[in-house]
């Protein structure tokens, strides 16, 4: 009779164990698609409302933009050496008692004079065509920090997810090893188990608590990266949709990156930038023609005008031939680094499309596992009630089930995340080729502005206002 009721209640506490595993493995098997019904009501954030946020909000955008609006003003600048040069001068002159004049005069005139440089021998056209280069390449070196941007949302998002993850599977883990601890005392009570086997429960017990606080810890920092990136607290993110294509090969991958990665262009701007400066130096031996006209007037009225040519050759300058050979050093350097650029992109592709393999093999890998895990824990747990398996066991298997749960989260994250940098590797991790369907920031507006060609005192004036006017709708956004 003893026997009997120990076996009954010994089939309870399994079949309780049992009906609330199956809850929680549904729970945990059913969590995405329970996620994504609750997210669509609620509408949760998604992937492309992070990436729009952080390519809003980004300071480091914000900075790099206004570089570039600061380097269109150097074209500029770099072009009007050839623009005329007006002055206007009023002077006065105060002259004390002479011998033959008892008192103190004064005498004042009005001056108004231009100077034009006709020729200068392409100084002007090569320091303009180096800072319109310089140009072109801090606009690569823009494309550059997007992709950096986004990279680092994608990044930030799906660490989110994946530590939210994680501190459910905790959480999970240690109400089933409660469940445990329970069933082991219950077994104890009843002489059907031993002190050690509780004690072994306790153990685990408070390893998964301890565990579950540093996935909460985790859990907290990755939010916290998220909201300086993206701009705002994260919001039941949702996980993502199917991710953009990248390539069809390893080799069409280096092919896409060779003609469209940001590096290789800025580099290219770069060794013209160079070859300019070096013909500048050239050409600043050559000769100079400049030409310049005066009118002026005093106090008595009289007028006076004048006008001059001059023409200016250097024959000798200090130092001169060692600058020269500086710029042909510096073009030489910027060759040899487009050359380096290349090589470093095609090894970014090659390495994230190694990456990406890996990580897909990791996930059908982390599939099996838990299936195989699953059964184990279960068979465990069916031998454990007949007395076969001891609580060690089941804790160990259950312990199994929880590594592999977590190993494929991480590496389905992974996956996920090693598609985009291998897009970023192709250099075609950006607004436009994600197309997430938000203005974009328009450099050429400004430099169109900064650089048009007319010369009236009116027209600069205007140009100024535009100027102005784009710089305060910058602020506006």
């Amino acid at each position: 009779m003893k026997d009997l009721r120990r076996r009954n209640l010994q089939s309870r506490i399994w079949e309780s164990r049992s009906l609330i595993h199956i809850l929680k493995m549904l729970a945990l098997s059913c969590s995405v698609a329970f996620y994504a019904a609750f997210t669509q009501e609620a509408r949760a954030e998604t992937l492309a409302d992070a990436l729009a946020a952080a390519y809003g909000n980004s300071n480091l955008l914000e900075q790099r933009r206004a570089l570039l609006r600061a380097a269109d003003e150097d074209v500029a600048q770099a072009s009007a050496t050839l623009l005329p040069v007006v002055n206007f001068v009023t002077q006065a002159n105060a002259f004390g008692p002479e011998r033959n004049n008892a008192g103190e005069h004064w005498s004042g005139s009005l001056a108004l004079s231009m100077e034009l440089t006709l020729f200068d021998n392409g100084v002007t056209r090569h320091a303009a065509e180096a800072a319109k280069e310089t140009v072109l390449g801090l606009r690569a070196a823009l494309i550059q920090i997007e992709q950096q941007v986004l990279l680092d949302t994608v990044r930030a998002y799906l660490e989110v997810i994946r530590a939210t993850q994680f501190v459910s599977l905790r959480e999970n883990n240690v109400e089933l090893i409660t469940e445990e601890l329970r069933a082991a005392r219950d077994r104890f009570d009843v002489g059907e188990a031993t002190r050690t086997d509780v004690s072994i429960a306790e153990a685990r017990l408070s390893a998964a608590r301890g565990n579950l606080a540093a996935a909460e810890g985790d859990l907290a920092i990755a939010q916290a990266t998220y909201r300086s990136i993206v701009g705002h607290e994260p919001d039941d993110l949702e996980w993502p949709s199917a991710p953009p294509a990248t390539a069809a090969s390893e080799e069409d991958a280096k092919g896409i990156a060779v003609r469209t990665h940001p590096r290789i262009k800025e580099a290219q701007r770069s060794v013209n930038t160079a070859d300019a400066n070096a013909r500048r130096a050239h050409a600043a031996r050559g000769l100079t023609v400049k030409t310049g006209v005066s009118l002026s007037i005093d106090d008595r009225s009289d007028h006076r005008y004048s006008a001059n040519v001059s023409a200016t050759l250097p024959v000798f300058k200090g130092g001169w031939d060692s600058a020269t050979r500086q710029l042909e050093a510096r073009r030489e350097a910027a060759r040899a680094a487009l050359l380096q650029s290349v090589i470093d992109v095609e090894l970014g592709v090659g390495t994230a499309w190694a990456m990406l393999q890996v990580a897909a093999a990791r996930t059908e890998a982390s599939m099996l596992q838990v299936t195989a895990s699953q059964l184990a824990y279960d068979g465990t747990r069916e031998e454990a009630r007949f007395g076969s398996r001891t609580t060690l066991d089941v804790l160990d298997a259950e312990q199994e089930l929880l590594d592999a749960r977590s190993n494929q989260i991480g590496a389905e994250v992974e996956q996920y995340l090693s598609r985009y940098s291998l897009l970023s590797a192709m250099g075609v991790l950006t607004v436009e080729d994600l197309q997430l369907g938000i203005v974009t920031y328009d450099p050429v507006d400004h430099y169109n502005l900064a650089n048009s060609g007319a010369f009236s005192v009116k027209a600069q004036s205007e140009r100024g206002r535009d100027l102005d006017r784009v710089l305060k709708a910058l602020d506006r956004e």
